[in-house]
């Protein structure tokens, strides 16, 4: 490490890794990890740790004049799977640092899921980081830094010596800027994997992008609090994690044990399904309903049996038909064929002062609707 860095500089609070990878190429589940290094930083200080990984297969000539790392060099180096118990515990609950974060969060990723382990740190690209603090600079790579910033090389191409560059770079940003500055810089490229509790970021990639509604689970799953948006995914990942959550967010984040999603294939769907869920699982953190002025208990439905309201998702494009009677909403159907057996596996339907709220009005400005073929009884004996 080079002897100036650390003057007048405060570590953080909270341990970080600085982490560099080399490989026997850039293909996520062909190549394999030749190299590790890691620069450990946090209040009592610095540490590093590196080593050579046998990759189990051959290094590719132009990767080996590269890196300068031989077939003949890691022949008897440890394989990854003999590593990852302590490596595993080493980045632990750390921030995850490192240059084109996706690369190296990627093969390790790929690596400890290989062998049955899961890894899922939160992870900081200095790549982003580096076009955030610095927009008007067009190159930001780690060449490019360290010719700008006047950084060290102890060598490049090599696990530990680029880790330590990324450490360099670190802390000239912190010199260089106001805290204030560099929170609001770190907060907005640092993504978030393990958002709350078991959430993590693969959880979150799973849900609809599109229309439909969440609910939030706590302690004993305890139903929390019940929400919608059009944009479903990006809505539930607000509420967890980024740097404008409100105090009501951030105080939710810290209950929150599992979440429940359902895609709605529309607004008017995730009006429906929202409100279903509030009155049935009442979240403590929703506020309950209370009667207005117009609303009308009992009001009495306009049309012969049940009807279907069809919309489509414009971010999937998918089409939705919502099953309502009697001014209750039955569910939605992927298709209309499949609306009527909504109806014929409900029970009698019962007024839902929420399904009216939201549709009177709507359907007496003529809301297209679907009337569905009446349930047919079954004779008397």
């Amino acid at each position: 490490m080079h002897p100036n860095t650390t003057a007048s500089f405060a570590f953080p609070s909270e341990p970080i890794v600085f982490v560099d990878l080399e490989t026997t190429g850039a293909t996520f589940g062909v190549d394999r990890i030749t190299e590790i290094g890691i620069v450990e930083v946090g209040p009592s200080g610095v540490s590093q740790w590196t080593s050579l990984v046998n990759p189990q297969k051959s290094i590719p000539a132009f990767v080996q004049q590269l890196t300068g790392i031989t077939d003949a060099m890691v022949r008897d180096a440890p394989t990854f799977e003999q590593l990852a118990s302590d490596l595993l515990e080493r980045m632990k609950g750390r921030l995850f640092i490192a240059h084109n974060a996706h690369f190296d969060h990627g093969f390790l990723k790929g690596e400890f899921k290989r062998i049955g382990l899961r890894f899922a740190p939160d992870v900081l690209c200095t790549v982003q980081l580096s076009r955030a603090v610095y927009p008007a600079e067009s190159r930001h790579g780690l060449d490019a830094l360290v010719l700008r910033h006047a950084l060290v090389p102890a060598a490049r191409h090599r696990a530990l010596a680029d880790a330590d560059l990324l450490w360099q770079f670190w802390q000239h940003l912190h010199r260089a800027h106001a805290p204030d500055v560099m929170r609001a810089h770190l907060e907005r490229v640092t993504r978030r994997f393990q958002l709350a509790a078991h959430i993590d970021e693969d959880t979150i990639e799973q849900i609809a992008a599109g229309c439909g509604v969440y609910m939030f689970y706590g302690d004993d799953d305890t139903p929390l609090y019940a929400g919608r948006s059009v944009r479903l995914r990006q809505r539930v990942r607000a509420h967890l994690v980024g740097p404008r959550r409100s105090a009501k967010d951030l105080r939710l984040a810290a209950l929150v044990r599992r979440l429940e999603w359902k895609a709605t294939g529309g607004e008017i769907g995730a009006l429906l399904a929202e409100a279903q869920w509030i009155a049935n699982a009442r979240p403590a953190h929703n506020r309950a309903a209370k009667l207005r002025s117009g609303d009308m208990r009992g009001a009495p439905w306009p049309y012969a049996g049940a009807i279907a309201i069809e919309e489509r998702d414009e971010a999937s494009g998918q089409r939705a038909w919502h099953v309502i009677e009697n001014w209750c909403y039955l569910g939605t159907a992927s298709a209309l064929s499949q609306a009527g057996a909504l109806r014929a596996n409900a029970e009698a339907p019962a007024f839902e002062l929420s399904t009216y709220r939201i549709l009177s009005e709507r359907l007496a400005r003529g809301l297209a609707v679907t009337p569905l073929a009446p349930i047919a009884l079954a004779p008397a004996i």
